[in-house]
């Protein structure tokens, strides 16, 4: 009779064993979180001069500079890659990354600045060897909202022959670079007196 009983009871014991076993073991695969929107701008006008421009701004340097660089870099958002040489100045152009101290300290500077030249002049960024989850979240927790380029290859660096970071450059109405800093970071004053002084725009600080 036990021996009967067992052979009855093993056939529902593995049918069990086999179950807990199974797929149903598996953890439930992990969604991928959704992405966050990104905080800056996208890229679309660039190519477009600013339109509240004063006549004359970014040409009242004397003749000279050099072309911007024949790079074509993807936009943080997404859409059509820019052509750098398409870009329509005057426009400041800050090379950074969320990894650089002087980088995180002058961005805030930036985003005033866009603000203050909104119509007069373009804010560009450019983020190099970075995440993009770094980058995304500098943007959200210091308020920038200027269109960002994105440069992981470091290809604006090496065309400009500058390896150091934070690198802002400075370019007419022509698309001519009047001026690179590397000096560190920028503060609202200094960013003013160069605007002035290589791209011929006032800006009230």
């Amino acid at each position: 009779m036990n021996r009967r009983l067992a052979l009855l009871v093993l056939p529902l014991l593995l049918a069990v064993a086999g179950c807990t076993a199974g797929p149903s073991d598996d953890p439930a695969p992990r969604r991928a979180a959704p992405e966050r929107p990104s905080p800056f701008r996208d890229c679309a006008e660039l190519g477009t001069p600013p339109t509240a421009a004063p006549p004359g701004a970014g040409t009242s340097a004397p003749p000279g500079g050099t072309p911007l660089p024949e790079l074509t870099l993807a936009c943080f958002t997404g859409g059509a890659p820019v052509a750098l040489r398409s870009v329509a100045g005057p426009a400041v152009i800050n090379i950074w990354a969320s990894w650089c101290p002087p980088c995180r300290k002058e961005l805030p500077a930036f985003q005033r600045l866009s603000e203050r030249t909104a119509g007069q002049l373009q804010v560009i960024g450019v983020n190099s060897r970075d995440s993009r989850g770094g980058a995304q979240s500098i943007g959200e927790d210091y308020g920038v909202r200027f269109p960002i380029l994105v440069d992981q290859g470091e290809a604006l660096q090496r065309a400009l022959e500058r390896n150091a970071i934070p690198l802002t450059l400075f370019v007419d109405a022509q698309g001519r670079i009047r001026h690179v800093d590397a000096t560190g970071a920028l503060d609202d004053t200094q960013l003013a007196k160069l605007v002035r002084q290589h791209l011929g725009l006032a800006v009230s600080v």
